[in-house]
């Protein structure tokens, strides 16, 4: 993906963010806490909290990650009245940046003590006051997926030889091809 094409889906989410506030001029991209909360089918209510210096930058960015929050974001969508009543509803409050952590730190107190089962992984904040509350897996990342995809890759070949293939050395055997031969037999017993 080229530089373009990454700030182009930057753009374009950043415009499905200001949507959620039906494009109002007073919706502005500077910093603060954001809020997005849902309540699911039985009622239960969801919270995420978070800071950014550049609030609409931030939750556009949600709409293209990986992370827990921004999965879940994809899954359930955003709330309409008709067409998603489960959906995430976004909340902003704007604060100077030196406040952020602080803030951060209230909003998610108040809204634990609302009720609300958080999805954050952290009690706010970016500063040394920052404790865990949820437990912090790190992210699967591309490597993580290489080994895995290699894990799995692995397994399928190994049934296929154990259900519907023989292997055997071509031609005239000499070390190379024992070496190699050895090591093929090596790696279908990787588990």
């Amino acid at each position: 993906m080229t530089y373009k094409q990454v700030i182009a889906r930057q753009k374009s989410a950043e415009a499905r963010i200001l949507k959620q506030f039906n494009n109002n001029p007073n919706v502005k991209n500077e910093s603060g806490i954001y809020v997005l909360r849902r309540t699911d089918e039985n009622g239960i209510k969801y919270a995420y909290i978070g800071q950014a210096k550049k609030m609409i930058t931030r939750l556009g960015q949600h709409l293209l990650g990986y992370q827990h929050i921004d999965l879940s974001i994809k899954k359930h969508g955003f709330y309409n009245k008709e067409k998603n009543p489960y959906g995430y509803i976004i909340e902003m409050w704007y604060y100077p940046e030196e406040q952020l952590d602080e803030k951060e730190r209230e909003f998610i107190k108040s809204r634990a003590e609302a009720g609300y089962q958080l999805r954050n992984k952290t009690a706010g904040g970016q500063d040394k006051g920052k404790v865990g509350i949820d437990e912090n897996k790190p992210s699967r990342g591309y490597y993580d997926g290489k080994k895995q995809g290699r894990v799995d890759t692995i397994k399928e070949v190994k049934t296929y030889f154990d259900k519907y293939l023989d292997y055997s050395i071509k031609g005239e055997p000499n070390k190379i091809k024992e070496r190699k031969y050895e090591e093929f037999g090596n790696l279908l017993e990787e588990k």
